[in-house]
């Protein structure tokens, strides 16, 4: 099972530049419905990376959701425990906790709802209105963090 978490989903050309344009939009101030710059440190080198991301707002908490999988954000936040948002030249610094697989269901659902048009192929299928128990079967794949 190790290995199955260590693949990094998306990595298409198309994919890339949907980041690339998501990510020059977000520098420059244009949130595309609530994408922001993460910028977490490196867990070996201490340096910046970042990434764009999708700020969700579920039951009054804000969540990262990692639809690629465990990706290199994904194993940085995890040592790091925090990082900075940025949109535009706005940055807010936070903290994350990592949430449990029991409490992804409707987190994940949340997300879905709101960017499946932009994450479905990252999902294999799994949609906002998949039942609660195959959203527990994938939700292991799927690192979600709570932004305190």
């Amino acid at each position: 099972m190790a290995a199955e978490l260590r693949v990094v989903k998306g990595n298409n050309l198309l994919d890339r530049a949907t980041r690339r344009l998501v990510s020059g939009l977000t520098g420059m101030g244009i949130s595309l419905l609530g994408s922001r710059i993460l910028y977490v440190r490196g867990r070996k080198t201490g340096e910046w990376r970042t990434t764009p991301v999708n700020l969700l707002v579920h039951e009054g908490e804000r969540y990262l959701v990692a639809p690629r999988g465990h990706t290199q954000w994904v194993r940085n936040m995890r040592v790091s425990g925090g990082g900075e948002l940025h949109l535009g030249r706005r940055t807010e610094v936070f903290t994350a906790t990592e949430v449990a697989d029991g409490d992804k269901p409707e987190i994940l659902r949340s997300y879905l709802r709101r960017w499946k048009f932009e994450v479905a192929m990252f999902f294999d299928g799994v949609g906002p209105d998949a039942s609660d128990d195959k959203l527990l079967e994938i939700a292991p794949g799927y690192p979600v963090f709570r932004l305190n």
